[in-house]
């Protein structure tokens, strides 16, 4: 995964303010938590979401999940129609300066995973997964995107074996799913692509905020989709395959590239 600088006014992937929205996977109250444990998680209410949000927030920019209102002009559910996705797609790939449109998407796909993951991630390993049920987005050519959550709720969870299971289903089932669905609706890509990124996306954000997130990451990296995308070794998390970064102009392999096992 290649972590450069970046607030799409950059030509480089993953260091994007983006913004996301979709649907709220779970309803209210207790409800269960997807794990093999059999447990049961929490729910809890808005302050104690948003407290944890705005904690993990000062890490950095992938992290960041507004939780003020974000009803106003530019904001809409993620990932919509698929016109502002490809709209996005196609500024990034102008700024990447390459013609193969599949490329960008393919990048385009990977920052959004990372900014799905850190925040849920990092909050996790505090007790609690938030709900992007409300998650919504903004972006305009030349701006930042933003990310907010419409109304913010979340699951206590006491142990890895609770949060695997609500962490996939909140991240992975609800929002990278209809995301890749939108996605090819007007771009081709691999699944073995889209699942590898979302993969190499998930074990790079490990690379900075708290401890805490090892187990849960390698638990995550075994489940639906992700199982077989990539695995651990001496010099941390190698992919199956290729994001494609190094058919951009000036581009490479990143270090946790596929590709690069036949050239060591």
């Amino acid at each position: 995964m290649h972590l450069p600088q970046h607030d799409l006014h950059v030509v480089k992937f993953a260091d994007w303010v983006i913004d996301l929205g979709s649907r709220r996977p779970f309803g209210s109250g207790w409800v269960r938590s997807w794990c093999e444990t059999g447990g049961m998680a929490l729910e809890v209410g808005a302050a104690e979401v948003v407290g944890v949000l705005r904690d993990v927030a000062r890490i950095g920019p992938y992290f960041d999940v507004g939780t003020s209102p974000v009803g106003g002009a530019g904001w809409g559910a993620f990932p919509g129609d698929g016109a502002l996705l490809a709209a996005l797609t196609d500024d990034y790939a102008e700024k990447l300066g390459t013609g193969e449109r599949r490329v960008a998407a393919s990048l385009v796909f990977q920052g959004l995973a990372a900014r799905l993951w850190s925040p849920v991630v990092a909050a996790a390993a505090r007790g609690i997964v938030p709900d992007l049920g409300g998650l919504r987005w903004r972006w305009a050519a030349g701006e930042a995107i933003e990310l907010g959550l419409d109304e913010p709720r979340g699951w206590r969870v006491g142990s890895v074996g609770e949060a695997v299971g609500l962490v996939e289903r909140v991240v992975v089932d609800g929002q990278l799913r209809p995301l890749r669905e939108v996605m090819l609706g007007f771009v081709g890509l691999a699944d073995g692509l889209l699942w590898g990124n979302a993969a190499s996306a998930l074990a790079g954000s490990l690379n900075v905020g708290p401890d805490g997130r090892v187990a849960l990451v390698r638990e995550l990296l075994g489940r639906g989709p992700l199982a077989g995308a990539g695995e651990f070794g001496a010099g941390g998390f190698v992919r199956n395959n290729c994001c494609l970064y190094y058919r951009v102009p000036g581009g490479g392999m990143c270090g946790d590239c596929g590709l690069a096992r036949n050239v060591r």
